[in-house]
C-alpha cells in the first residue's frame, strides 16, 4: 500500500471514499486524473463498521472482532487500489487509510480541510425503502462536507449489468444472445 505524507506545495487534498465497486473505480480513477492535474494528494479512505454494526459491537465487545474487521477492510482497500491502478501509482501522491465508522459521517470526517475536494461513486439507483433503511452516502456527503463533493456517475459497464439485473434477465439471458 502506498501511503506518503505530504501534500501538494499548497496543501490541496481529494479525499476520495473507495468500497471497491465499479462506482467507487471509477471515482478514484477522476481523483487521480484530477490530483495528477492539480498537483493534489489523493486520500483514498476505506470506511468499515464492526460486524453486527457499532451498537451490536457495544453489547457484546470483544477485540479480536475488531482487528479482523480493521485486517480485512485494509485488505479490501489493497485490492480495490490494485484493480484501479494495476499497482501503477506513479505520478500520484496517494495516502490510504481504513478508518472505523460509518460510511457517510466519516467521509465527511476526513475531508475537513480547506480546500478538500470529496469525490464518491454516485451510488445505485433504489427505492423508496432501500434509501430509508440505508441512506445515500453521496447525499449525505453532499449536505454536510464543509468542502466541495463531486459525485461521479456510474461506468457504462455497471449500468448495463443493473439494466440487466433489473430486467430480471440475469446474464445468461444476455450471453445467450452472443
Amino acid at each position: 500500500m502506498v501511503d506518503n505524507a505530504d501534500s501538494g506545495a499548497d496543501g490541496r487534498r481529494i479525499v476520495v471514499g473507495v468500497s471497491g465497486s465499479l462506482g467507487s473505480l471509477a471515482a478514484l480513477h477522476h481523483a487521480a486524473a484530477e490530483a495528477r492535474r492539480t498537483d493534489a494528494e489523493v486520500l483514498a479512505v476505506l470506511c468499515w463498521v464492526p460486524p453486527g454494526d457499532e451498537l451490536g459491537y457495544r453489547r457484546t465487545p470483544c477485540p479480536p472482532v475488531i482487528t479482523a474487521g480493521r485486517d480485512a477492510a485494509v485488505v479490501r482497500l489493497r485490492q480495490a487500489l490494485d484493480e484501479a491502478f494495476a499497482r501503477r501509482y506513479a505520478g500520484l501522491r496517494l495516502r490510504c487509510q481504513a478508518v472505523r465508522g460509518d460510511t457517510g459521517h466519516t467521509l465527511v470526517r476526513c475531508a475537513d480541510r480547506p480546500g478538500d475536494l470529496l469525490v464518491l461513486g454516485a451510488g445505485r439507483e433504489r427505492g423508496r425503502l432501500a434509501r430509508l433503511v440505508h441512506p445515500s452516502v453521496s447525499a449525505y456527503c453532499v449536505r454536510h462536507a464543509a468542502c466541495p463533493v463531486l459525485t461521479v456517475p456510474h461506468p457504462p459497464l455497471q449500468r448495463d449489468l443493473e439494466a440487466l439485473e433489473r430486467g430480471g434477465h440475469g446474464l445468461r439471458a444476455a450471453a445467450a444472445g452472443n
